[in-house]
Parts: C-alpha cells; structure tokens; sequence
C-alpha cells in the first residue's frame, strides 16, 4: 500500500512538473539589449557635451600643462648640446614639477568625470528600465531579459527598439 501511495505520489509529482512546463510555456517573453539602447539614445551624445563643458576649464589647463612640459622636453632634446649643466638641471626641474602637477591634477578631474558620467548613466538607466515595465504591462510580457543573460532569441522576441523609441522620446 504504501509503494502504491508513494507511485502515486510521484505520477502526481510528475503531471504537476509537466503541466508547470506547460503554463511556462504559455508566458510571453521578451529580449532586451540594454547595451545596444544606452549606445543608440540620443541623449547619451548631449550628456556627453554637458560633461566636456562642465570640465572644459579643467581640460584645456591640463592640456596647456601637457603642451607646455612637451616643449621643455623638445628644447631640452634639441637645446642639451649647448646649454651649461645648470641650465639643464633647471629646465630638467620644471619638466619633473610639471609631471607632477599634471598628474595631480589630472588624475581627480579624471574621477570626477567618470563619476559625472556614471551619475548621468544612471538616470538613462532608470528611464530605460521605466520604459521596460511600461511596455511590459502594456503588452503583456511575463518576463524581460537583458540580451547580454541569453545565448540565443529569435529576432521576433527582441523589443530594444520599442524601448529606443520610447526613452527617446522622453526628456
């Protein structure tokens, strides 16, 4: 009796697990690209702008440090044969103290750009995930998965475009 109760058990077990599969089956599904829509907004090109002006002052002094250092080196290399040791020596000098500002400089506005861009990438982020779930509930999709999570989808369960086209909208 008991092995009778236990086979049952298990046939029920089964039947349940396929008709699980089933209702799975039954569930509408849907394949994003986020890397490709975060790379097509349009939004994307004017935070970038927004950010180059925000660290433009920044940016052309590092560039003046960097061209200024270039010519020293420049005269010292064409310069050395004729210059005495300490005029070597003092141009070797302001070569090395520009290094150093440069590196001090360049390195926190090298953060502070990234931090920029990272704090901008979110919010596109939040937009495209609020477009995802307004289109979900729209249509109906049970589940949407990042491309980057799937080894293959038909091209017919991709909606990135539909989400393209709705942040883009946005502002």
């Amino acid at each position: 009796m008991k092995t009778l109760n236990k086979g049952l058990a298990f046939f029920a077990l089964v039947g349940f697990s396929v008709m699980s599969v089933a209702a799975n089956a039954a569930e509408k599904i849907a394949v994003v690209n986020m890397q490709l829509i975060i790379q097509s907004l349009p939004q994307v090109a004017a935070v970038e702008q927004a950010i180059n002006e925000e660290f433009k002052d920044q940016r052309q002094e590092l560039q003046k440090l960097q061209s200024d250092g270039n010519f020293m080196m420049e005269k010292l290399q064409r310069e050395a044969a004729t210059m005495s040791e300490d005029e070597k020596v003092k141009l070797q000098t302001q070569i090395q103290e520009l290094s150093q500002q440069l590196q001090q400089k360049g390195q926190p506005l090298q953060q502070s750009i990234q931090r920029r861009t990272n704090e901008e990438r979110q919010k596109l982020i939040i937009l495209i995930r609020q477009a995802i779930a307004s289109i979900a509930e729209a249509e109906g999709y049970d589940l949407i998965v990042d491309a980057s999570a799937v080894s293959f989808a038909k091209p017919e369960y991709d909606i990135s475009s539909k989400i393209l086209d709705q942040v883009s909208k946005a502002n």
